[in-house]
């Protein structure tokens, strides 16, 4: 029996990148999952994909800083899926200014995909968590172990010049994840973080590629990148020697889902390559 089977996870973000092998890695020990993209597209490629490998998914299509949308986004959980075990709060962007040249819209922006977002996913959630959690300790008498894994960064431990936005958001979802570690507790509910350091995505590529993406926010075209020498320094720091790809993150989500991990609660795992900056 896979590790998973049964499980039923939302990953937000899980149309593409890192989001997408998520879901795939959670897919492949057996958990249904509810994909979300803001276009459908995506989201279908990837359920496509999961269907592949002999697990479910159906599709949440919508923005995750819309204010509707973590309750379509659970619904979508308990309703077509039949509950709720994992939450991965993935999507995000980042959009890089040094702070004198920083917007209230550029700020306020990057804290609300990466911070409003989970908190209200998470608050959303936790209607159906709670109940769930009481029916089962009155029935069984202990409740089934639940799951949430935030998704931080390096920027958010360290913080990195230009990312002053980033770097606050990332770094209060620590303290989100440590201070939901300790109300969710009595519902066996277990509340980890991964901070991500460099990992290969459309996000992390070369801004001078011929090949760069945009990331489109609203009414706004966003380039998605990195200056080649910032790439370059941050592989040469790592002690592996290199970028991570988005399986070796999805693995570190992983580990947080499985049951192994049932007694883990309110830890950060980096998952850098050994990169301490």
């Amino acid at each position: 029996m896979k590790k998973l089977e049964g499980k039923v996870a939302l990953v937000s973000g899980s149309g593409r990148g890192i989001g997408r092998e998520i879901a795939l890695k959670l897919a492949s020990e057996g958990a249904s999952i509810v994909v979300n993209d803001l276009d459908k597209e995506p989201a279908e490629e990837t359920i496509s994909l999961i269907k592949e490998i002999g697990s479910n998914a159906v599709a949440s299509i919508g923005d995750v800083t819309d204010k509707a949308f973590p309750k379509k986004f659970v619904d979508t959980a308990i309703n077509e899926l039949g509950g709720l075990d994992i939450i991965v709060n993935n999507a995000g962007y980042t959009w890089d200014n040094v702070i004198h040249k920083m917007s209230d819209d550029q700020f306020d922006a990057v804290m609300d995909v990466h911070v409003g977002a989970p908190f209200r996913i998470l608050r959303e959630a936790s209607n159906f968590i709670r109940d769930a959690a009481k029916a089962e300790i009155e029935k069984d008498g202990v409740a089934r172990c639940r799951k949430v894994v935030n998704i931080s960064s390096i920027s958010g431990l360290y913080g990195i010049a230009g990312q002053v936005n980033y770097s606050a958001a990332k770094s209060a979802l620590v303290g989100m994840t440590r201070t939901l570690c300790k109300e969710w507790g009595r519902y066996n509910v277990t509340v980890n973080c991964v901070a991500f350091g460099l990992i290969q995505t459309r996000m992390t590529q070369a801004l001078n590629s011929s090949e760069a993406e945009t990331v489109v926010v609203g009414d706004k075209e966003l380039k998605a990148g990195m200056q080649p020498e910032m790439i370059d320094m941050i592989t040469k720091m790592t002690p592996l020697g290199r970028p991570g790809s988005p399986e070796d993150a999805a693995n570190a989500v992983y580990l947080y889902c499985a049951p192994e991990s049932d007694f883990i609660s309110g830890q950060v795992t980096v998952a850098a390559g050994g990169l301490i900056i």
